[in-house]
């Protein structure tokens, strides 16, 4: 979980994205394995210079590298997204929620939910078991809405940066 900046302070990634790291961020938003040559051709750099780049940005937390799967391909059955009203300081109970492995996405809101979490399950008796024993039983839980998926229709990462 990122800290909270007060107005005007700036971020240890803030000098990081000028405009090569940022086409180098599009590069690899576009396609994870694409090699540190052709990168490099495409944003005027070598390819040393290129490397260099990208691990300073993974290291500064501006981006990671992972393979996204489609959890029903690998033997989740069940992806939920659920609200939660809390009370009390919503960074610790949205720090104890995040600490499930089951939870992928947890993110304070304002509105009709203080968070909102997204679990994959295995199965409808894993998730009901996520939500009464492990979230519902919190203290500081009010209250879960939970909104089954039935069919992800688009997942991207391609939003590029600003």
């Amino acid at each position: 979980m990122q800290s909270r900046r007060t107005p005007g302070q700036r971020s240890a990634s803030d000098g990081l994205l000028d405009d090569i790291n940022k086409a180098i961020i599009e590069q690899l938003q576009q396609d994870g394995r694409r090699s540190y040559a052709a990168m490099a051709a495409a944003v005027g750099l070598s390819e040393a210079a290129v490397r260099q780049r990208v691990q300073r940005l993974l290291d500064a937390g501006v981006m990671q590298i992972v393979a996204v799967t489609d959890p029903l391909r690998v033997g989740f059955h069940r992806e939920a997204m659920i609200g939660v009203r809390v009370t009390g300081d919503t960074r610790v109970v949205a720090d104890t929620i995040a600490e499930l492995p089951e939870v992928d996405y947890v993110v304070l809101t304002a509105g009709s939910f203080d968070l909102i979490v997204e679990i994959v399950a295995e199965d409808d008796e894993h998730l009901l078991d996520l939500i009464n024993a492990r979230i519902r039983a919190l203290p500081q839980v009010l209250a879960t809405e939970t909104f089954v998926y039935l069919r992800l229709v688009k997942q991207t990462y391609t939003w590029g940066a600003r």
